[in-house]
Order: structure tokens, then C-alpha cells, then sequence
């Protein structure tokens, strides 16, 4: 097929669209009791799960199995062609196995079979063809069906590809529910992710990255100004004799100062600050922070933990960890 204009183009990468989302759809009706047997098998497994398969099957296990693992069902990828060459190792006896193949009668997927029958590990065979070697040989078939690949001459890959990881997701979701999996969890599993940022991350680990800005309430406006500037945070503390927090001035309150008036000399940090400054504990999430910066339309909070002022967290320092 030659494709000669814009509209051909477009015609075809619709049709391929729409082909694979109608493989999805029929996907969905046709699961049956052999899939809640599979997740019923790996649920109680004492091992772990071993995904497997070859060539473009290989490339969505590996996939799968990043999938599982996120989702708290421990699982590695074995590639079947590397199965003889080592990687068989990684299958532990109480393992089961997950074994992706459209025609179920690749050479490699047929070599290792006898070895993990004869070891006794439980097989899960997705293949598109119910009467395949891989079939017959696995404790639970779950069939992809076919209805032809996306490509034109049905030869690479596509919609068997799109069914296969359609149905590895719905083992690792069904899976988690069945675990109760939570988002605490999840998080747990991707400390670096932003999830995971949001459930770990404390405000305290923030506050100093600037260092902490302040001026004591007789400070003139001029040192105000400097702190202000010198942090590159767009305010500063006001402190008390007693060293507790008095309040806060923003580069927007010198703003307001400078429309009112012009008379700026003898004018002291307490003349220009606005006290009770919204505040946030050093041990609180950050993830909190950023909610209430958004409910008061501000864009930095005073950091306290037992009335001791801890510095500053800045809308900014939330967009460097992915909040945003």
C-alpha cells in the first residue's frame, strides 16, 4: 500500500485505531472463568511471578512485569531465548509462570515448557490460539482471540501486542485490589515519584534550602529590603525580642508601601509587616503546603515546629520536586 495524500494517511492511522480499540472491546466480553483463575493462582502463590515470552511478546512482559511490581505483586521478566543460557535461575520453585505468545508454537517457548512442567511450577499461558502447544501444556489459558493485526498484511504485531497488555494490566489491577493495594502503598514503591513525594516529602525538609530570612521588628526598611532580596524568596520573618514569630513581610507589602507613600525614612519592620502570617508545621506534608499556598493565593509559607521559625517553603521549591 502506497499512500499518496494527507487524507489516505489519516484514514489509516484511524483504522488502525480503531481496529485495536475494537480488539480491546471484544477483549472485555470475552474474559471468563479462566482469568479469575489466573488471578486467583498468583494471588496465593508463595513465590513469585516470572513473566515470559519472545520477540514483541518479550518487549510487553518486560513491560508487565514493571506493571506487577508497581502494583505489589513481586515479579521479574525472564526472556525465553535467555532461559537456557542462565536466566532459568530466577525461577524458584513455588514461582509462577506468566507466558506471553500469540501463536503459542515459537521453538523457545516450546523448549522451555518441559523443564518448568517437570519442575512443577504452575503456567499461565495468554495466547491467541486455544490449541497451541503452549496451551495444552498450561495450567490456565487465558485467550486473546484474534481478530487480525493492525498491519495491512496482518503479519507485525499490533493488536495481539495492545490485547496482551490490556490483559497483563487487568491481572496487576485485579491483583492489587485483591491486596487491598492503596495509594500509601504505591507511594511506598516510588519514594522518587511524585505520588511518592506527596506522601513522604515533610515541609522541614524544605524550609532551609534558602536559609531562613529575617528581621527583628525594630530592623529599618533598608535591612528589610536587603533580607528580602539577599534570600531570593520574596519575603522575610519578623521576629520579636523574644525571638518568636511577630510576622511576615512580602516584597508585595513594600509594593503597597511604595503607593501609599513616599515618606519611607525612620519606618521600621513592625510599621510595615502583617502579623499572624500564615503558617505551616515542619512536619507536615508538603503536599499540604502547596494547598494551602493555592487556598490563600500566596506563594510562601513561614515554617515553625514548637514556635521555633524554621525558615521559608516557596512555591518554587515545590515546582523543582514535581508538584506542579
Amino acid at each position: 500500500m502506497t499512500l499518496t495524500n494527507d487524507g489516505e494517511i489519516l484514514s489509516l492511522a484511524r483504522k488502525t485505531i480503531l481496529l485495536e480499540s475494537k480488539a480491546l472491546q471484544s477483549l472485555s466480553h470475552q474474559l471468563a472463568d479462566s482469568f479469575v483463575d489466573a488471578v486467583k493462582l498468583i494471588h496465593h502463590a508463595e513465590g513469585r511471578l516470572i513473566v515470559t515470552g519472545i520477540g514483541k511478546s518479550a518487549l510487553i512482559g518486560q513491560k508487565l512485569a514493571a506493571t506487577f511490581n508497581s502494583m505489589g505483586t513481586p515479579a521479574y521478566f525472564m526472556h525465553a531465548g535467555e532461559a537456557f543460557h542462565g536466566d532459568l535461575g530466577m525461577l524458584q520453585k513455588q514461582d509462577v509462570l506468566l507466558c506471553l505468545s500469540k501463536s503459542g508454537e515459537t521453538s523457545e517457548i516450546k523448549s522451555l515448557l518441559p523443564v518448568v512442567r517437570s519442575w512443577q511450577n504452575p503456567i499461565i499461558a495468554m495466547v491467541a490460539n486455544s490449541r497451541s502447544y503452549l496451551a495444552k501444556q498450561a495450567t490456565v489459558v487465558i485467550e486473546i482471540g484474534h481478530l487480525g493485526e493492525a498491519d495491512p498484511h496482518d503479519l507485525a504485531p499490533t493488536t495481539s501486542s495492545m490485547q496482551q497488555l490490556a490483559l497483563g494490566d487487568a491481572l496487576a489491577i485485579t491483583l492489587a485490589a485483591m491486596q487491598d493495594f492503596q495509594p500509601r502503598d504505591f507511594a511506598e514503591l516510588h519514594p522518587g515519584g511524585t505520588l511518592g513525594k506527596r506522601m513522604h516529602l515533610r515541609v522541614k525538609e524544605l524550609a532551609n534550602r534558602h536559609g531562613c530570612p529575617e528581621v527583628a521588628l525594630s530592623d529599618p526598611l533598608q535591612k528589610v529590603i536587603f533580607e528580602i532580596s539577599s534570600k531570593r524568596l520574596g519575603a522575610t520573618a519578623v521576629m520579636d525580642p523574644t525571638d518568636l514569630l511577630a510576622g511576615i513581610i512580602t516584597d508585595g507589602d513594600l509594593r503597597r508601601l511604595l503607593a501609599r507613600t513616599q515618606a519611607l525614612h525612620g519606618l521600621t519592620a513592625s510599621d510595615v509587616m502583617t502579623p499572624d502570617p500564615k503558617t505551616i508545621a515542619g512536619n507536615a506534608l508538603a503536599y499540604e503546603a502547596l494547598q494551602m499556598m493555592k487556598q490563600h493565593n500566596i506563594t510562601q509559607l513561614l515554617v515553625v515546629e514548637d514556635d521555633l521559625y524554621l525558615g521559608v517553603v516557596h512555591i518554587h521549591d515545590l515546582l523543582q520536586e514535581g508538584f506542579l
